[in-house]
């Protein structure tokens, strides 16, 4: 019989997982694809357009930019009891109904008659979106085969990237031709049929075990090992940090290319975000690399990439701000691609937990970061943002450098949440 198509096993038999071109295989890939459109479509879908909003509802930059935030806080305080509720139901029925919420969520967005109610709605959607980066790695590890986990891993990350991509680019030339209600209403819709073909794709699980019922006291308890861990602590650092600088850089450069002197369209400002195939290259290619140099060592450089490329987006021509654009983006997720595969390694215990705080963290910096730098930029212009987050990448460094493993951290590629 051919076990990883999905006949059934022997008795007593554990399940080896998908082999790599097997239909089981594919379709797993196939179905985290979906979930990451349905994820990383909606949950920035705002991003390029928040100068509209801006306008629109009369707020200001930094206030625009919490229709990002909130989002991201959602699904950073959703993460952790996400994967306790897949410890006991599932991952494939978790991030199903995860994904279903989000949709329904996303699709009220568009009708928001207020600013506040906006934000609410955003907050919810973010929730619900926090099953998918939460479960999806975990799905991996116990469908696929582990000689092919690390291949499927650094597929779902270049499809995560892609799946916002997606968002950014719909909903901007739909929003320059009937308004932001009608970009994100877009995106909506399309996470809708991402979601379906979620439902329809997903095989049915066959190397989940469920987690026996456990005490609140117990299911806390299972958060002290990694944040005793300083080695862990650090790439939560990294997480934070570098998100926050990614975030602000891509929710506020948007403002500045639609001011005098460049006056771009919001189709236009859409169309920064094609960057993010920079970041779909190396999120990929660093898992070489990390395997010669060690890990720590390409996760300073790609820090040092991602400042080199902060630091050309002072220029005043458009073609050197977008250089900048590029290898800021390129930096940012060949460090995240590190840094997320590497809490899976250095957890001795409690896996999933120690990659939800990673998780949590990220989105916290994504959020805290991405909404505060706005007033920086909004008192102090560009310039000056630019040398904060300049100066966060600089503390992430000296985190990493001081307490994360040095050249003998050799591992296999990344194991990522997404962007």
């Amino acid at each position: 019989m051919d076990l990883a198509a999905g006949a059934p096993l022997p008795p007593g038999k554990p399940w080896a997982g998908h082999l790599k071109g097997s239909p089981g295989y594919r379709r797993v890939l196939a179905a985290l694809a979906c979930a990451g459109v349905a994820t990383f479509a909606q949950l920035y879908s705002l991003q390029g357009l928040l100068p509209l909003v801006s306008r629109e509802l009369e707020v200001t930059a930094a206030q625009a930019s919490l229709t990002v935030s909130v989002a991201a806080v959602g699904l950073a305080v959703a993460v952790l009891p996400w994967s306790f509720a897949a410890d006991r139901w599932g991952r494939v029925r978790t991030m199903g109904l995860a994904v279903v919420l989000a949709t329904v969520f996303g699709l009220l967005v568009p009708a928001a008659p207020n600013f506040e109610i906006l934000l609410l709605l955003r907050g919810l959607e973010g929730a619900a979106l926090g099953g998918i980066p939460a479960l999806a790695i975990a799905y991996l590890s116990e469908e696929v085969s582990p000689r092919n986990a690390a291949a499927a891993a650094g597929a779902y990350v270049a499809g995560t990237t892609l799946g916002g991509l997606f968002g950014r680019l719909l909903a901007g030339p739909v929003a320059d031709l009937a308004g932001w209600r009608m970009g994100t209403l877009a995106v909506s819709l399309c996470a809708a049929a991402a979601a379906a073909g979620f439902l329809l794709l997903a095989p049915r699980p066959r190397g989940f075990v469920p987690a026996r019922t456990e005490g609140f006291g117990a299911v806390l308890g299972k958060l002290l090992p990694p944040l005793r861990n300083t080695s862990l602590l650090a790439l939560y650092a990294q997480a934070f940090l570098l998100m926050g600088a990614f975030v602000s850089v891509y929710n506020y450069l948007g403002f500045r290319l639609e001011a005098p002197p460049y006056l771009f369209p919001a189709s236009a400002v859409a169309l920064l975000f094609l960057a993010y195939l920079a970041g779909t290259v190396s999120s990929r290619s660093v898992a070489g690399l990390a395997g010669r140099w060690g890990r720590r060592t390409v996760l300073l450089a790609s820090t040092a990439v991602m400042v080199a490329g902060l630091a050309l987006t002072l220029a005043g021509p458009v073609a050197v701000i977008l250089a900048g654009l590029v290898l800021f983006t390129a930096g940012f997720f060949g460090a995240h691609s590190i840094a997320s595969g590497w809490t899976g390694a250095l957890a001795s215990t409690g896996r999933a937990q120690a990659s939800s705080l990673y998780n949590l963290s990220y989105y916290a910096g994504s959020s805290v970061v991405g909404w505060s730098s706005g007033l920086v930029f909004q008192q102090f212009g560009w310039t000056a943002m630019a040398g904060v987050l300049a100066v966060l990448a600089a503390c992430a460094a000296v985190a990493a450098a001081a307490l994360l493993p040095g050249a003998t951290s050799r591992g296999p590629g990344p194991r990522p949440s997404g962007s």
